[in-house]
């Protein structure tokens, strides 16, 4: 393969273009400068991204180039946030497993993909390491390939990986990737885990997500047996489970005996973990987060976090008031793939308040709070408080139900706004 330099491949890259740049862990930093270093020369230039997590702002999110870079993501990532929240870039809501077709059939033209990939192997092909996700059907759809060659990036099966043949330019390049730290989980954090475990049978398929509550749910599921894995992120989280021989895959009906994700976030410890391992495999997020595929897998256990839930059980995901603070990502797919499966679960988990102290079940959502998960999909849903099942439940009884596990200092305001939107049907529910 020959190497050319940053700036020179880029050169590929022309006015009104539309550029997907590869996500998780594994933004080709140094094809992005090369890119922006243009940004000058170039207008309207449609940069889409999903779900990631940089090191730093995206250089191409600066005023002198709001007509040269039109960001458009489907994902609000710490590296445009703020260039979305400032009204300069744009997000374009979908469900994460439902992107791909947006490749697919044209609605989002793909004439070139910045990529982060390994080192080839003896046949001549590259992996695109942590992030298959949406990085495969882009390059699928690509005119022009561009890629990092990357000694830093694991050779991960599945889904992405490419022959250096179909590489139009590339550059060598070794770039550490983002290293995400496993997070502690605090006290509620580790009750809420605890009250999600000892709902999960042994056998069951789980998707897990990144932060505090999903490491307490893990830490408690170390007696387990025969637990299975089939989910969106990768993480060092499921590491022990995995190396302890509980998650051993044995009992899924989808990629047996394999770990399935679609990208991978963590420590350099797992990337190593994943070099070149045949159990660990990355698909298009298309396939992983298809809820017809998650729901032939037995006992399907859908985990997730969010922001706020109404008393009826609608749930906010993705922002803050009007402020899109991140996305949908694959928390519907995984919900509506875990109702098909047989004996399938989901659960929504989150503390009770905010870190400021304010209460996460309301009345009513926040006034432009967008619904990630409808009322009607809702299941269990868990606090530091406990755990209630809303499936099958009246708007009353749900909205009983979710007082019970609120912020005993929000019990009473929730109380009177319940009774004066439900009236009699909800204060019977306590004997009145």
């Amino acid at each position: 393969m020959k190497y050319v330099s940053a700036d020179e491949a880029v050169k590929l890259i022309n006015s009104g273009d539309h550029v997907y740049i590869q996500g998780s862990t594994s933004v080709p930093e140094t094809l992005v400068d090369a890119l922006t270093r243009r940004g000058h020369e170039l207008r309207g230039v449609t940069l889409y991204s999903g779900f990631s997590v940089a090191r730093r702002e995206a250089p191409y999110c600066r005023p002198e180039f709001k007509d040269s870079f039109l960001v458009d993501t489907c994902f609000v990532s710490n590296n445009v946030r703020r260039w979305i929240a400032d009204g300069y870039g744009a997000t374009t809501p979908k469900f994460l497993g439902e992107v791909p077709s947006l490749f697919r059939d044209g609605t989002w033209p793909v004439d070139a993909v910045l990529l982060n990939c390994s080192l080839p192997d003896e046949n001549g092909y590259v992996s695109y390491g942590v992030s298959a996700d949406l990085a495969f059907s882009a390059t699928e759809c690509a005119r022009k390939i561009i890629a990092q060659i990357n000694p830093c990036m694991p050779f991960s099966y599945g889904d992405p990986v490419i022959h250096v043949s179909k590489i139009d330019a590339a550059v060598l390049v070794e770039d550490p990737l983002v290293e995400v730290p496993t997070p502690e989980p605090n006290a509620n954090e580790i009750a809420i885990g605890r009250a999600i475990a000892e709902r999960i049978p042994d056998g069951a398929t789980l998707q897990i997500g990144v932060g505090g509550i999903p490491n307490a749910v893990i830490a408690a599921l170390s007696d387990h047996k025969h637990l299975g894995l089939h989910t969106e992120a990768m993480t060092d989280g499921v590491l022990p489970l995995i190396q302890k021989g509980v998650i051993d895959n044995s009992l899924k009906k989808i990629e047996p005996g394999k770990s399935v994700a679609c990208l991978a976030l963590g420590s350099r410890h797992l990337y190593d973990l994943m070099d070149h391992n045949k159990e660990m495999i990355f698909r298009d997020v298309a396939w992983t987060n298809d809820p017809f595929i998650i729901g032939q897998n037995p006992r399907v256990m859908a985990i997730n976090s969010c922001l706020e839930i109404d008393l009826t059980g609608q749930v906010c995901a993705d922002s803050i008031g009007t402020r899109i603070f991140s996305g949908i990502g694959g928390q519907h797919d995984f919900v509506y793939g875990s109702s098909r499966s047989e004996g399938g679960l989901s659960f929504m988990a989150m503390t009770s308040t905010t870190n400021k102290g304010m209460g996460k079940i309301k009345p009513v959502l926040t006034p432009g709070a967008g619904v990630v998960t409808t009322r009607f999909q809702t299941n269990w849903v868990v606090t530091e408080h406990g755990a209630v099942n809303l499936r099958g439940k009246s708007l009353p009884e749900r909205a009983r139900l979710m007082i019970s596990i609120a912020n005993p200092a929000d019990r009473e305001e929730l109380e009177r706004a319940a009774f004066e939107r439900f009236g009699y049907s909800f204060s019977r529910l306590a004997g009145i």
